[in-house]
């Protein structure tokens, strides 16, 4: 009788025991939700800015008859070459700094727009892009030449009423033919590249940092 009543407090205990591992991963399984839940907010908060930016600047470039391509994800504003260059040239043609003229000041007015705006965007990179013909070093020196020929022109040939907040803005960068076709010569691969750096991006990685060690 007595080994009977052990045995039963025995069973009995590993139940409890049981039911403790359980509540313990139920409530293990609840934090991971919420974190979850946390996290994809979080990342929704964030990007709300980005979409603002990138919406006005779309809105900017058709009320301004502005013919440029927007990517509607990244807000990058492509510029074919044969609009600012001969094609192997680092001098703007004439037809180019028209279109700068009326792009410029249009493209800088939106970042200036709002406090909010301003804030998010913290650098505007202007990459020079070629195609994958001829070689990467002759390629590489064409794009950072390009590059730097737009932001010259920015700084010191146009005038326009943010220029000098846009200016501390801009950095030249130089792509190449890194992201070029490299099967084939593609025309549309050479292009000045404007791209926004966004604040919001920053925070993403270190909440994508922060997820990643939780995991």
């Amino acid at each position: 009788m007595q080994n009977f009543i052990w045995e039963s407090q025995s069973e009995n205990h590993e139940d409890d025991d049981a039911s403790t591992y359980l509540s313990i991963g139920d409530l293990m399984s609840g934090l991971l939700m919420f974190f979850v839940l946390l996290f994809i907010t979080a990342l929704a908060q964030i990007d709300e800015p980005k979409r603002v930016v990138i919406g006005n600047v779309i809105g900017e470039m058709k009320n301004n008859n502005i013919n440029v391509k927007v990517n509607p994800e990244t807000g990058d504003i492509s510029i074919e070459e044969s609009i600012l260059f001969t094609q192997g040239s680092t001098e703007i043609k004439p037809q180019g700094k028209e279109f700068l003229r009326d792009f410029i000041p249009v493209y800088s007015k939106v970042i200036f727009s709002k406090p909010e705006i301003e804030n998010e965007i913290t650098r505007v990179v202007i990459e020079g892009h070629t195609s994958s013909e001829g070689d990467y070093k002759t390629n590489m020196e064409l794009s950072v030449l390009r590059a730097s020929s737009v932001a010259k022109f920015i700084f010191y040939e146009i005038k326009f009423p943010t220029q000098d907040k846009f200016s501390q803005k801009i950095l030249a960068a130089v792509r190449g033919e890194i992201e070029a076709d490299k099967t084939r010569d593609n025309p549309a691969d050479r292009k000045v590249l404007f791209r926004f750096q966004f604040r919001g991006d920053e925070l993403t990685k270190k909440l994508n940092e922060s997820q990643n060690k939780n995991q």
